[in-house]
């Protein structure tokens, strides 16, 4: 439990709801620090892709997490976890306030919940997977397989990140489904208030649309080249995620310009479908607010 009774906020949402701006306002108003749970804005050279907060943003509130590994580094969720509670308790001992701000599901899973103790998959296996992956057939059946025996755990993905379908699917195989070894996970060592931002589904689906052509005026596909010329493998890692998946293939001459902008915000909006259903189903204590009205209920 938290010291001194401190109760951490968690400010969490589908893509492109508002969770920062809120988090940043909070953190602002009360002196606070924010605790970023995002498993791509911790990749130095990720920015336009992931809605990277500015470098004014960060000058104004300290942000944990935010450029400190490089693209291809493995952070897994339950390194984040471990990690985040020593921010977290570094903060309070400052008398400052930590604001947990984020989607990426995994990541909060570790910190609200606990952290699992997930088995190491064999190398045959993580090999064999790894190979199954490496074709769109290969991908949907493995999803295919997660989703029909672990439905909590196969909401947690994003369908273009291979390498956490590998890992949840070789936990299956390996040791059962996934979401019961987080059921099963210790407690962890704060209590959270996890609040999920929400809003009308036809006005987030126009702001991800309108984050996407943003995205894209800023440069995404430039960024991508760069990472792709620096080494970075688009197959795999924090590369193949949405966005820059989609910019890879149109850079491989796969696809044109018109439909990698439309298979973007086709696989964004799905995610964010899947994020809401996720979060309805796993946290029955979590309090819902419109995101509009968030920040005067909460600062």
């Amino acid at each position: 439990m938290a010291a001194r009774g401190d109760v951490i906020l968690v400010v969490t949402g589908p893509t492109a709801v508002g969770k920062s701006a809120v988090a940043l306002d909070i953190a602002l108003r009360t002196g606070g620090e924010i605790v970023s749970a995002d498993s791509r804005q911790i990749y130095r050279g990720m920015d336009v892709g992931t809605a990277k907060p500015t470098a004014e943003e960060r000058v104004r509130v300290s942000h944990h997490f935010i450029d400190e590994r490089a693209p291809g580094e493995p952070f897994t969720a339950g390194s984040f976890a471990r990690e985040a509670e020593e921010r977290i308790a570094a903060i309070l001992a400052r008398g400052a306030r930590p604001v947990v701000g984020g989607g990426s599901l995994l990541y909060l899973d570790a910190l609200v919940r606990g952290i699992a103790d997930l088995p190491r998959v064999p190398t045959d296996l993580q090999t064999e997977l790894t190979d199954l992956t490496s074709t769109s057939k290969g991908r949907d059946a493995l999803y295919s397989e997660l989703r029909a025996a672990d439905p909590g755990a196969a909401a947690t993905l994003d369908p273009t990140k291979s390498h956490r379908l590998i890992r949840l699917v070789g936990v299956l195989r390996t040791a059962g489904p996934p979401s019961a070894l987080w059921a099963a996970a210790p407690p962890p060592r704060f209590a959270y208030r996890v609040v999920v931002l929400e809003r009308d589904r036809a006005v987030l689906y126009a702001r991800i649309d309108a984050r996407v052509d943003a995205m894209l005026a800023d440069g995404l596909v430039d960024e991508t080249r760069r990472l792709l010329d620096a080494g970075h493998a688009p197959d795999r890692g924090a590369l193949n995620t949405i966005g820059y998946a989609e910019a890879a293939a149109h850079l491989r001459g796969e696809i044109d310009a018109d439909e990698m902008r439309r298979l973007i915000q086709r696989n964004t909006r799905r995610f964010a479908k899947r994020q809401l259903t996720w979060l309805r189903n796993r946290y029955a204590d979590a309090e819902w607010m419109a995101a509009d009205d968030a920040l005067a209920r909460l600062s």
